[in-house]
């Protein structure tokens, strides 16, 4: 965080001071990760720790096991450390489960994480969010299953027409047009003796249309697929649901490959790279394309 030079400190009265004596407005906000510690006592600090936990409890929150980070009562993940923190639920099928439970009785994966047969990262969730491979049998076939639906393959369809546009070195000048030409010459007289080395009298050989453009119409062409592909990402987007591990697992069904793509959450509005890095993903969200210079915010 910028100019984060100061440290707030609550004042009788509710009113909060800066250490250089500017008043800040009664009953702002903050965060645990915009206060710096260095010149902090401990003892000031565990006071400070004290009056954030409290106020998140009365705020209808909790804390995260693994890190103490504030975090919402229905979110099923910390967004601060990155682990899985409901002991009651299944983080792959989202059945309910007993704290001492070592598997899921409903879907009999191992809890705490099992390896991704792509990328050998363990993961928590019935995809991995590191590669986005479906890691589980109910996963794969729920993945076969939306990748069998009509409106899936024609968003696939676009998704593969998108990569390969972006794979086009556009002609930038009028040289880059004869080459093109003298290949395609080339190609052709090439074919030709072949065909009469065959015995073929007069060969017929057939024009190759290029797929080559101009930059202007390589946009034009990526910018229509772009609003296509849009519109059928907002068709698939994830509903609010009552259960969070549904939800990320059908959002993780439903990307298409090929494109570089973000998962925008309803819950803060953050951008993920997948609803794997989102606390509260029951809430819904939808993929969005992404431009080259985009990140995401939350997740790395």
């Amino acid at each position: 965080m910028e100019n984060n030079d100061y440290i707030e400190k609550t004042q009788p009265g509710g009113e909060r001071t800066q250490q250089g004596g500017e008043k800040t407005q009664p009953g702002q906000q903050m965060r645990q990760h915009d206060l710096q510690w260095k010149e902090m006592p401990e003892e000031e600090m565990q006071q400070t720790d004290f009056l954030m936990e409290e106020q998140t409890m009365s705020a209808g929150g909790t804390v995260c096991p693994n890190c103490g980070a504030p975090i919402d009562a229905d979110a099923d993940f910390c967004e601060v450390c990155k682990h899985y923190v409901r002991a009651d639920v299944c983080s792959f099928c989202g059945a309910h489960i007993e704290p001492s439970d070592s598997f899921c009785p409903e879907c009999g994966n191992q809890r705490g994480g099992i390896v991704c047969p792509q990328c050998h990262s363990i993961s928590d969730f019935a995809f991995c969010k590191h590669c986005g491979a479906p890691v589980t049998e109910e996963a794969r076939m729920l993945t076969m299953q939306m990748h069998q639906t009509e409106q899936f393959k024609d968003m696939q369809r676009m998704a593969s027409e998108m990569e390969r546009l972006s794979n086009i070195a556009p002609l930038k000048n009028e040289e880059d047009r004869k080459r093109q030409k003298a290949n395609e010459e080339l190609r052709e007289r090439m074919l030709r003796m072949l065909a009469e080395d065959e015995g073929i009298v007069s060969p017929v050989i057939e024009k190759r249309k290029s797929r080559r453009m101009t930059q202007e119409e390589l946009y034009k062409a990526r910018k229509e697929l772009e609003d296509q592909l849009t519109a059928a990402l907002d068709s698939l987007a994830t509903t609010p649901s009552a259960s969070p591990v549904k939800a990320r697992n059908y959002a993780m069904a439903v990307k298409p490959s090929g494109v570089r793509m973000g998962w925008e959450c309803n819950y803060k509005h953050a951008l993920h790279s997948s609803p794997c890095g989102c606390a509260k993903p029951q809430l819904g969200g939808k993929w969005v394309i992404l431009g080259h210079k985009a990140t995401f915010t939350t997740d790395k």
